[in-house]
């Protein structure tokens, strides 16, 4: 039986945040010491106008909004997915960074259409 998709049942605008962090892990994460796995991102992107960079990408910033909901960071910390620290910055744990959101190819290939724009 192929896995489930969303096993946690997160709702869309977690899903998006958290493939958000997942690829802010990927561009400026940091390891943590002492939690094998688990990578630091320092601070989330502030958007300027209708966007915000994502290492070489745009994005968009009505896809970011979760970034700055105390509500989305406590359901992806209650789940297991970050150590938050909302706005100010995050640990994603390996589950987070391993969570198959099926989101990431949608907003990487948005985002680098935009740039080509």
């Amino acid at each position: 039986m192929p896995p489930k998709k969303n096993p946690l049942g997160l709702n869309p605008l977690q899903l998006k945040t958290l493939t958000l962090v997942q690829e802010l892990a990927r561009v400026a994460g940091n390891p943590v010491e002492g939690e094998p796995g688990a990578v630091a991102v320092g601070r989330m992107p502030h958007p300027h106008g209708n966007h915000f960079h994502l290492g070489d990408a745009v994005v968009a910033s009505k896809d970011a909004t979760g970034l700055s909901n105390p509500a989305v960071w406590t359901a992806l910390e209650r789940k297991g997915l970050v150590h938050s620290g909302g706005p100010m910055g995050c640990v994603v744990t390996p589950e987070g960074l391993d969570y198959d959101t099926g989101l990431r190819d949608a907003l990487t290939a948005a985002a680098a259409q935009r740039a080509v724009e």
